[in-house]
């Protein structure tokens, strides 16, 4: 039975690259031509395959139904809180996690740090758009004409002398953000708080959340922080796994 399965998944990944005949799927399987036809047609009564007018097979509608219900039931923070638990469990520091909807960037999960001073951010507020590390992880994965237009009509408060002025300083951070994969605020905010973020991925590679991890230049200093950085990204992968299903579940 479990060599049945496998041969009948592994039909899946060979017409996920174009259409094939029937000769074709059982030379790639190693079976006869009836086996083959056998496992097509179990596929096809599930809505898995379908059979073209030319006689070949291709993934069928069903199997695309079932990936975007999939992707629309997942919970990104379901999936990240016993990662995010784990990373501020080792560090000690204010973890977030935030997505990117309807023109905002929200929290929506915090795990709070281990010492007195605390952060006044909390789940469902939007974060400073302009200047939090998790924000321009979000918008950098915008397509560039996007970035652009949203970059035009934001607002630049200065809330510290290291907050991003403009458009234009703006755009170039998100620029340098997109090329190496992470990102920093570093007293953009708030003078005294420093941040360090990753993004997280889906299966096609897209930014679906970005997490972060926070602390007071009283507790640690920036370049502190920045050493962080390898974890950051550590977790941040490790949550994509899990969240696209490449990896296995959390720890």
């Amino acid at each position: 039975m479990s060599q049945t399965v496998d041969r009948a998944l592994s039909i899946l990944p060979l017409l996920a690259r174009g259409p094939a005949d029937l000769g074709q799927v059982a030379d790639a399987l190693g079976v006869h031509k009836s086996t083959a036809l056998r496992l097509l047609r179990t596929l096809h009564e599930h809505g898995l395959v379908y059979r073209q007018q030319d006689g070949r097979h291709r993934l069928g509608a069903r199997l695309f139904a079932l990936a975007a219900e999939a992707v629309e039931n997942l919970d990104v923070r379901e999936i990240a809180h016993p990662h995010l638990l784990a990373l501020n469990e080792e560090c000690g520091h204010t973890v977030h996690l935030a997505v990117h909807e309807e023109n905002e960037v929200l929290y929506i999960d915090k795990v709070e740090s281990r010492y007195p001073v605390r952060m006044y951010s909390r789940v469902g507020k939007p974060v400073a758009i302009t200047v939090a590390a998790v924000a321009k992880l979000l918008l950098a994965d915008l397509p560039e004409g996007e970035r652009r237009a949203l970059a035009e009509r934001l607002d630049y408060p200065l809330y510290t002398a290291r907050s991003t002025p403009h458009a234009a300083a703006f755009l170039k951070e998100l620029a340098a953000v997109r090329e190496q994969g992470w990102a920093t605020d570093l007293g953009g905010h708030e003078e005294s708080i420093n941040c360090v973020g990753a993004p997280i991925r889906g299966a096609d590679g897209r930014v679906v959340a970005a997490m972060s991890v926070s602390a007071p230049n009283v507790v640690v200093t920036a370049e502190e922080l920045l050493a962080l950085l390898p974890l950051v990204r550590r977790t941040a992968d490790a949550i994509s796994g899990e969240y696209s299903g490449t990896t296995a579940s959390s720890p």
